[in-house]
Formats: C-alpha cells, sequence, structure tokens
C-alpha cells in the first residue's frame, strides 16, 4: 500500500467515526495500522487472511506502531469461508485486498456486514493500469471491471473512485 493510498484509507475510517472494521488480506499489516490509526481509540480491527505467518508479522506490526493486542482480532481462514461468520450490519468499514477474483463475493458481504452509512473500500482497482487497457486482459482484470460496473450501477451504494495508489473503490451503503 502506498503512503498516499495508506493517509487516504485513514481518512475513510475517520470519516465514518469507525469502531468496528473487517479487513479482507492482512498481508504485512500496513494496511491495518492505517486503519487503526483511523478508527476511534475504542475501535477494533477485525482481520481475515489464509496465510498464518501474515497475521503473526501483522501481529508484530502492530505492537510495535503502539497499538493494544486488543485493538485487532486476527482470524486465520480464507475470507469467504470467514465472512459469513460475522456479524450482520456489525461493521462501519470493510477493506478488501484480498483476492481481486473474489471481490465480487466480498461486495455481497460487504453489504451483509455493514450498517447503513458504512463504507466498503477496495485496493488495487487499477490493477496498474490494465482496467483502462482496451486489449486483451488476464481474467482477474476482467473481474476488476465487473467490480467497478457493479458498483457503478448499484442502487444501495454512492461510490467513488480515489486515484491514489493503484486505485481505491470506495462506496457508502444506503
Amino acid at each position: 500500500m502506498s503512503p498516499g493510498a495508506g493517509a487516504a484509507l485513514r481518512l475513510l475510517a475517520a470519516t465514518v467515526d469507525a469502531k468496528a472494521v473487517a479487513e479482507i488480506g492482512t498481508g504485512t499489516g500496513v494496511s491495518g495500522i492505517h486503519l487503526l490509526h483511523g478508527m476511534r481509540p475504542d475501535g477494533v480491527l477485525t482481520t481475515v487472511d489464509p496465510e498464518p505467518e501474515h497475521q503473526q508479522f501483522a501481529r508484530q506490526a502492530f505492537r510495535a506502531a503502539g497499538f493494544a493486542s486488543n485493538r485487532a482480532r486476527f482470524i486465520p481462514g480464507r475470507a469467504l469461508d470467514v465472512l459469513p461468520r460475522l456479524a450482520d450490519a456489525g461493521y462501519d468499514l470493510v477493506f478488501c485486498d484480498g483476492d481481486r477474483l473474489e471481490f465480487l463475493d466480498y461486495l455481497a458481504e460487504s453489504l451483509r456486514l455493514l450498517r447503513p452509512g458504512g463504507l466498503v473500500v477496495f485496493e488495487g482497482v487499477f490493477a496498474h493500469g490494465r482496467t483502462v487497457d482496451s486489449g486483451p486482459q488476464p481474467t482477474e482484470v476482467l473481474r476488476l471491471r465487473e467490480l467497478l460496473r457493479t458498483v457503478r450501477e448499484s442502487p444501495d451504494l454512492v461510490p467513488s473512485l480515489l486515484p491514489v495508489g493503484d486505485g481505491l473503490l470506495c462506496a457508502v451503503k444506503r
């Protein structure tokens, strides 16, 4: 995640006064640190990743950044197996940075997880410029285009595409 995308993510978390955030794709914890900085001081980040070693690294990064261990809940597993177990309308923000082939499925789960007025954010939607390239594209890019179209046309969402990093697709749930 670029510094600009991280700053935008922190701002978005603060804008919705996030107390409960779900993150798909823990990675090394960079995005989680930005989210935690934008969240309320009593907020909890629930982060899902299929790689337990990623979560261990992120746990250390959160600690080094000064966050108490009770500020993050780490759930190992594939997102589409874990997300159905999370509470309906229990989240202020859902950040999606997992498998781009599953982004449309993440959108469906996010709409269930978000409270009205909550925000869903997808990272990397520019696919390094490939989403606007007219040449033949891999399945990942075709799926990203489908996600962009679905979000834009949904009557349940108020979307915006932020040109920071590799693109942040944001949408507020009505």
